[in-house]
């Protein structure tokens, strides 16, 4: 349950100002345009000084943000460069800087047209607040000058008015028609930016999705060797009260990154739905089974309100328990300790409305309006403790619409609690018996194996080839992929684990290569990978793996694989 700040526009009926954003990191361009779009200004993008001074002298600016320290061309050689142009020597600069700056550089930079100084981290209130004023001093700068030069354009009229009246009428109406005629171009400029605004903006749209979906492929990397050590400290029986704690946190940091891929491939259109008969009862114990730790975790009573008749539903089960353990976990993470979440389900014809019901923190009509929105946060203070990225509840609400459903919340005011009420389509379908839960297996391998590990990220090696020799295996890892063919020819391993991304040679390639080895065709080749989407499946078959691990891979999925491949004698 999360609110975003409302957007600060420029005043009813004004003119957007050009507003130069100078930053040799497109991460730092981002954070820029994403504080001040909101102002409804055109913002310019230049990644270095050269650009900057080509991009002021194709059109005027009201104000430069400047990053100070950027290679070759500083921020300092930039601004004394503008300096001394006589026609950006007006133009107010505000340096942006991550280091304190010296009095000695302070007094430098504002003879060199800087009016303020902001640090890194940007602080988006204090950033917009300044743009706005510099802005507004532009805007006001460029109506008096128009109306100077209204105001002599009329005293000459008036001084040659007797002499000439009806020169000047003709001049007058060709004047009027000159002005229609400028502002037919202007018209059309307008519409020429407004076309070039919008492919932009689906442009940073496509680039959002793809940074979402490498910022995820990324975080599994380093989360891959922490769940390795977990799963080693559990094979190697330590009793260490943290355990449980770190299982947790670790589970939690997963679901997140889940959270980020299923909306950039919702954002995508890339998710598909995988429909099958099952009950709404089906779906809720799986949710509640999910968020359990959650719930556990802060003592939150769980009272459920269901009917004692299967409703039978054709949908994803999975993404369905999917959104009622997020809004589970989101009540839980609103609700002070102990508080109770109550679960209410009722039948309406051919549909079903769930409620979730929360004693939490609460809502004001402004932020249930915005709930919903992505990357949107209740409480935005920096000493906020709730937590999340604000995907969760849009994640909900894209997944629930999938199903042909709505959703909807409501709040009696802040500190009253809130609830969330989804309304999803029954369907008279015969649901599959409900299968008896796997337990985890814990019991030793069937049969040794020769194990190769190859990644060259050295802790996800080590980790998951310790993990292996705790399950009774014998186990070589390498960290250069240049080394596995002649490494596998003498070792001749059962199985290999074997990464992706590597540098020089790709997980891709050396899997072919070894399924062209002699005896290739009968190992058993494992890719562990942070990417796993339904494309990147089918390139790692297509490369000829059996088996798709996504990082960091499951200690019992790991088990699985190894106890299905058949033993050997050495």
């Amino acid at each position: 349950m999360a609110a975003s700040l409302m957007p600060i526009a420029n005043g009813p009926g004004s003119t957007p100002v050009n507003i130069l954003l100078v930053d040799d990191q497109p991460g730092r361009l981002l954070t820029y345009r994403a504080i001040l779009e909101p102002l409804g200004e055109r913002l310019v993008d230049a990644s270095s000084g050269p650009e900057a001074l080509q991009k002021l002298m194709q059109d005027e600016f009201a104000v430069i943000l400047l990053d100070v320290n950027m290679p070759g061309m500083d921020g300092f050689e930039t601004a004394s460069m503008i300096h001394q142009h006589p026609r950006f020597e007006r133009t107010p600069i505000i340096f942006v800087t991550a280091v304190n700056v010296s009095d000695l550089d302070r007094m430098r930079g504002y003879k060199l047209g800087a009016v303020d100084y902001v640090m890194v981290p940007v602080i988006p209130e204090i950033l917009r607040s300044k743009v706005v004023v510099l802005a507004e001093l532009f805007r006001k700068r460029r109506e008096l000058q128009h109306a100077n030069e209204r105001l002599a354009a009329a005293n000459e009229a008036l001084r040659t008015e007797k002499a000439r009246e009806l020169e000047q009428l003709n001049e007058s109406l060709r004047l009027a028609n000159v002005e229609l005629a400028q502002r037919n171009v202007d018209l059309q400029s307008q519409i020429g930016e407004r076309l070039r605004a919008e492919a932009q903006l689906r442009e940073l749209d496509r680039r959002k999705d793809e940074f979402l979906a490498t910022l995820a492929h990324e975080l599994r990397n380093p989360l891959a060797p922490l769940r390795n050590a977990v799963s080693i400290r559990k094979l190697t029986g330590s009793d260490d009260p943290f355990q449980d704690m770190m299982e947790r946190q670790l589970g939690l940091l997963v679901r997140l990154i889940d959270d980020l891929l299923d909306v950039a491939r919702i954002s995508r259109g890339k998710l598909v739905l995988k429909p099958e008969p099952t009950t709404l009862q089906q779906i809720l114990h799986a949710a509640i089974e999910t968020a359990s730790p959650t719930l556990e975790a802060g003592a939150h009573p769980l009272q459920l309100a269901l009917p004692e008749t299967p409703l039978p539903m054709l949908a994803d089960g999975d993404r369905l328990s999917q959104v009622f353990s997020n809004l589970l976990s989101n009540a839980a993470k609103y609700s002070d300790a102990g508080r109770p979440i109550e679960v209410v389900a009722n039948r309406d014809g051919h549909s079903v409305t769930v409620s979730v019901h929360d004693r939490g923190i609460g809502l004001t009509q402004r932020q249930i309006e915005e709930v919903f929105e992505l990357f949107a946060q209740v409480d935005t203070s920096v000493e906020r403790a709730r937590g999340g990225l604000g995907i969760g509840l849009t994640l909900v609400k894209q997944l629930v619409e999938m199903h042909g459903g709505t959703i909807r919340c409501e709040s009696p005011g802040l500190g009253e609690g809130s609830v969330f009420i989804v309304t999803l389509p029954l369907r008279d379908v015969t649901p599959e018996p409900v299968r008896a839960p796997v337990a985890p297996m814990r019991a030793q391998p069937k049969g040794a194996h020769r194990i190769l590990v190859l990644d060259d990220n050295r802790d996800a090696a080590d980790t998951l080839a310790m993990m292996l020799e705790l399950l009774g295996h014998e186990v070589r890892r390498l960290y250069d992929p240049h080394e596995a063919l002649v490494e596998v020819q003498s070792f001749d391993p059962d199985l290999v684990f074997l990464d992706i991304g590597m540098p020089s040679l790709s997980g891709y390639e050396l899997a072919q290569r070894l399924r062209q080895q002699p005896g290739g065709s009968r190992r058993v080749l494992v890719a562990v990978t942070g990417w796993g989407q339904p494309d990147d499946r089918r390139r790692t078959a297509e490369a000829g793996f059996d088996h798709h691990l996504v990082k960091p891979p499951d200690l019992d999925v790991v088990r699985l694989i190894c106890d299905e491949t058949q033993p050997r004698v050495f």
